[in-house]
C-alpha cells in the first residue's frame, strides 16, 4: 500500500506493506515519525474534526467546535450528522464541552471560541 507520510513537512512517500490488518515493514520514511504514522494510518486512522452549531443568544450566529483529540476515520460522517440541530446557548468559552462523547467514541466536540450574550 502507498501512503505519504503528514507527520512532518517531508511528507514522504511510504510504501508500507501488510499482513491482513498488521504492518509488517515500512519503507520511505525519513525519521520514525512516518513509521508510526504508517501503522496507525493502515492499522486505525484518526482525525481531528471541525464543525459548527447554531448558537442561541450571541450576534455569532453558528460557534465553531472540534474533537478534543482524533476520532476514528469511519465515524466522521456519523459525528457530522449527529451535529445537525445542535444548539447551543451563550455564553460560551473556548474549551466548553459543546457535544459529550459523540457517536460513543469517548470523544467530546468542544468549542474552539468564546461567545458573549447579546
Amino acid at each position: 500500500m502507498e501512503i505519504t507520510c503528514i507527520s512532518c513537512p517531508m511528507g514522504c512517500p511510504l510504501q508500507v506493506t501488510l499482513d491482513g490488518d498488521k504492518v509488517t515493514n515500512v519503507e520511505g520514511a525519513s525519521c520514525k515519525k512516518g513509521i508510526t504514522y504508517a501503522e496507525v494510518e493502515c492499522t486505525n486512522p484518526t482525525r481531528m474534526m471541525t464543525s459548527t452549531v447554531t448558537l442561541l443568544g450571541s450576534p455569532l450566529r453558528r460557534l465553531p467546535i472540534k474533537t478534543e483529540r482524533p476520532i476514528p476515520k469511519g465515524k466522521i460522517a456519523e459525528a457530522a450528522r449527529s451535529l445537525k440541530g445542535v444548539e447551543i446557548k451563550a455564553p460560551v468559552a473556548i474549551g466548553d464541552t459543546v457535544v459529550e462523547n459523540i457517536c460513543g467514541t469517548g470523544i467530546n466536540m468542544v468549542a474552539t471560541r468564546h461567545a458573549v450574550v447579546i
